[in-house]
């Protein structure tokens, strides 16, 4: 069977002129409290989902066990992330749909269930990684996790199906806010900044498996396998056509940095003050520990900071992330979703998202107390590692659109550009072939 799947009616729905028209099939829309976002900008609200409890718990553990030796890793990655949110977001404005929509046109249906999949174990498992930030936000708070989970996964559950979220949404983004407390931190911690330079511009290596983990991680959080088709879709349902892509792509861009500058300043400040002590210098395996990064800024303080920022961002992306991904699958096989409908009228939506919350809760109920020895924080971790595992399948896919003159007319990528995108592609591969390899057959 061919990978490729030729598009009904007129090839990519190219016009005389040869731009692709906007498609007739009403597009992805999202649910009335993430429209919103919108207004925000989708390159910055995309981009900056990324930075949620799994990424905290990633870029935390590799300021506090390698120091700064992977900043030179966080600039490349950025262009990286520019790179594939760009070429998502201009095939929103090109094609007038969703990522999910695209490759339901274009590929067979056996590689169409295949990328959906691929999204789906994404989602569970970023889910699951909400769960256990939220249950790691208020264990700070002596509240148990056999608590703190079953009430979050109601309490999404029931802003959702009720559709009362809208003004719990702006809650749990302003919560958010604290992390930026990191940026402050770390100037308040007293870095070393010419190390901080070297170590931005010279690659460091370590023939240590902890440290493959933390590479794959830092790039399965920073490029997440959904964060291309939220901002697709996003784009999508802004409106934006390919005449007014100039402000968004100024947008895509503007939203990478942005994320990722915090990013390296919480790896920043986790170096400053963890890495600094022995004691520390080790993966973070305690929220306690992980809120210390902020003690510069915060003092005695900092834990209850940590614990809003962290709960916030959690609580945020554990109904985001599920109301996203059923969308999307929904749209990919032709089933009725959105929120206005009712239970009976789209089944496969409101099974999906359950599924997702239900899948994700349990999860952190039921395997913790089975792995006593392993913290919270390393599986959040793992979670993040498996996305990088995941992240080359789901580039391939677009790739292989964006490069398609039929569907992209005089809008594919330049031959530069290009080459920049197949390395990304090229150098994640590698990078989980090598990390799979480790895994089933050692570090030698």
């Amino acid at each position: 069977m061919p990978l490729r799947r030729a598009t009904r009616g007129t090839p990519g729905g190219a016009t005389e002129g040869g731009a692709p028209e906007r498609a007739r099939r009403r597009p992805f829309r999202w649910p009335r409290g993430l429209a919103w976002l919108g207004i925000l900008g989708p390159g910055l609200i995309a981009a900056n989902a990324g930075n949620d409890a799994g990424a905290i718990a990633t870029y935390s553990s590799v300021g506090s066990t390698y120091g700064y030796e992977l900043i030179w890793m966080m600039v490349l990655i950025t262009v990286s992330l520019i790179v594939v949110q760009e070429m998502c977001a201009r095939m929103g404005a090109v094609t007038g749909k969703g990522l999910s929509d695209l490759i339901r046109e274009n590929f067979p249906i056996r590689w169409t269930a295949f990328a959906m999949l691929v999204i789906l174990i994404s989602a569970a498992g970023t889910v699951v990684s909400e769960f256990l930030g939220i249950a790691a936000a208020l264990s700070l708070f002596n509240v148990s996790t056999y608590l703190s989970v079953p009430l979050g996964a109601l309490a999404i559950w029931l802003v959702v199906v009720k559709g009362s979220y809208r003004q719990v949404e702006k809650i749990f983004l302003f919560f958010t806010v604290a992390f930026f407390g990191y940026i402050v931190s770390a100037f308040m911690a007293g870095p070393d900044w010419e190390k901080v330079a070297y170590h931005a511009v010279v690659p460091q290596w370590e023939r240590d498996p902890l440290f493959l983990t933390l590479f794959v991680a830092t790039v399965g959080t920073t490029i997440a396998p959904w964060m291309p088709m939220v901002l697709q879709s996003t784009v999508v349902e802004k409106g934006t056509n390919i005449r007014e892509y100039a402000l968004e792509k100024w947008d895509v861009i503007i939203g990478a940095v942005f994320a990722d500058t915090v990013a390296i300043f919480i790896i920043i400040s986790a170096a400053a003050t963890l890495y600094q002590n022995p004691a520390t210098r080790q993966p973070i395996e305690d929220a306690t520990v992980a809120a210390r990064a902020l003690t510069p800024l915060a003092g005695p303080w900092a834990t209850i900071l940590f614990a809003v920022g962290m709960f916030g961002a959690s609580m945020l992306a554990a109904h985001m992330l599920p109301l996203s991904t059923a969308f999307s699958i929904c749209e990919a096989f032709g089933w009725e979703s959105g929120v206005s409908n009712r239970w009976n009228e789209a089944p496969y939506f409101y099974g999906l998202f359950t599924g997702l919350v239900a899948f994700g809760a349990l999860v952190v109920l039921v395997v913790p107390p089975l792995l006593p020895g392993v913290p919270l924080f390393e599986m959040l971790v793992w979670v993040q590692a498996l996305n990088g595992l995941l992240l080359p399948i789901l580039l391939i896919f677009i790739m292989l659109l964006v490069n398609d003159r039929e569907i992209m007319g005089e809008h594919t990528n330049k031959p530069g550009y290009n080459a920049v995108a197949w390395v990304t592609v090229v150098s994640v591969s590698l990078l989980a072939i090598v990390y799979l390899g480790m895994l089933f057959f050692g570090p030698d």
